[in-house]
């Protein structure tokens, strides 16, 4: 596909989770097309490894905030510093399109059209997890910013159309939505296959349910290892890992290693809007074997095995018969690696320039500033 314009864009990530995958592949692959790219960075400070991923590309910039996740920040006593410093950077990079991947952050004095894409949030989280809304009184202002964001963007887009669906119901936005699914590009990290389970997550967080895995990894043939990080914030003792190695958190060369080595991926999480991991892990030749939740039949039904992720009788059952199956294990690893074709970086990127040169040729320069600071922030 070919695009005449080159553009400016202004990217936000974080580097705590998957969002730092999805926005500095993305970023990459924007500015070896041309484009240029300041990426800026909320929360904690990225790792060395993470810079070092994007060291010396030509067109891409970064800019390191020490500014809260909304998530972390859910009373919003960071909002006004970070309106005031993103402002501020705006008014040097000059963008074409501000591309955001987080909400409150659309409430900023952009003069820039604004995208939104919605990665995950907590009301989400919390039903998937905990069958209800959050209760406590700051989380509904979380709720409210999150809606005011995705109201005063130009555009909001989801991974998934089952996610998409998730969001629209929650907080009814009146802006335009799109689905763009997430994409990567060649991992090249295949290896001889071993008799080796991988599962990946914050082993801490409850979306991703890896505790299920580690009541059952004594009884399942092959070990399970774990990647992710297993310090929970705000405490000093990892989570405990019975029967099962727990990797730690891995550099991304080092975690696709590992993936290629591993002949099964399990992920058994209750809350996965997309789930870049489980697409690494498919490049590299895993066998999927995937709670059955509406994103995960959405991206690789007919690719996977598919377990509630609640049953771990059938957990146990399901890895158990995989580990002494080889055929069907074979089989597997096949179906994932030609599914998980169907989602390339380079497909991602061409939505995404699409979408951005659309916003630029229909957004007037400043036409929706004005609407953006009459949004009010409401559960």
């Amino acid at each position: 596909m070919k695009h005449e314009r080159r553009l400016r864009v202004l990217m936000t990530t974080d580097a705590v989770g998957g969002v730092w995958i999805y926005a500095s592949t993305l970023a990459r692959e924007l500015s070896r097309r041309g484009h240029e790219v300041v990426l800026v960075t909320l929360g904690p400070e990225p790792r060395s490894d993470q810079l070092a991923e994007l060291a010396s590309v030509p067109g891409l910039s970064m800019e390191t905030t020490d500014l809260a996740l909304e998530w972390i920040d859910p009373e919003g006593l960071d909002c006004q510093r970070a309106r005031d410093w993103l402002a501020r950077i705006a008014r040097w990079v000059e963008p074409d399109v501000v591309h955001l991947n987080s909400y409150r952050e659309a409430l900023a004095d952009w003069r820039a059209p604004v995208l939104v894409v919605a990665h995950s949030c907590v009301r989400s989280w919390w039903r998937a997890c905990r069958g209800q809304d959050p209760s406590e009184p700051r989380w509904q202002n979380y709720i409210g910013n999150v809606r005011a964001g995705l109201c005063a963007a130009d555009r909001w887009t989801a991974p998934t159309e089952a996610f998409r669906d998730t969001i629209a119901k929650l907080y009814w936005p009146t802006t335009t939505d799109a689905t763009i699914l997430n994409g990567i590009g060649d991992t090249s990290a295949e290896a001889p296959k071993e008799p080796l389970i991988l599962a990946a997550g914050r082993l801490w967080d409850e979306a991703k349910n890896v505790s299920l895995l580690a009541r059952i990894a004594a009884a399942v043939p092959w070990p399970i290892e774990v990647a992710g990080p297993v310090h929970e914030p705000g405490h000093d003792q990892p989570r405990p890992l019975d029967h099962m190695k727990a990797l730690g958190e891995l550099p991304r060369p080092a975690l696709l290693q590992v993936m290629g080595r591993a002949s099964i991926l399990a992920a058994p999480a209750v809350y996965e809007p997309f789930g870049l991991t489980v697409l690494e892990a498919a490049t590299t030749g895993c066998a999927l074997v995937l709670s059955d939740i509406p994103t995960f039949r959405e991206l690789w039904d007919g690719a996977a095995l598919f377990v509630n992720p609640r049953d771990e009788t059938a957990w146990r059952a399901v890895l158990s018969h995989l580990t002494g199956n080889a055929p069907l294990r074979e089989d597997l690893q096949h179906r994932a690696k030609q599914r998980a074709q169907r989602y390339s970086l380079a497909a991602t990127a061409d939505a995404y320039t699409e979408l951005y040169l659309d916003l630029v040729e229909h957004t007037p320069a400043g036409a929706r500033a004005k609407d953006r600071a009459n949004v009010e922030a409401r559960p």
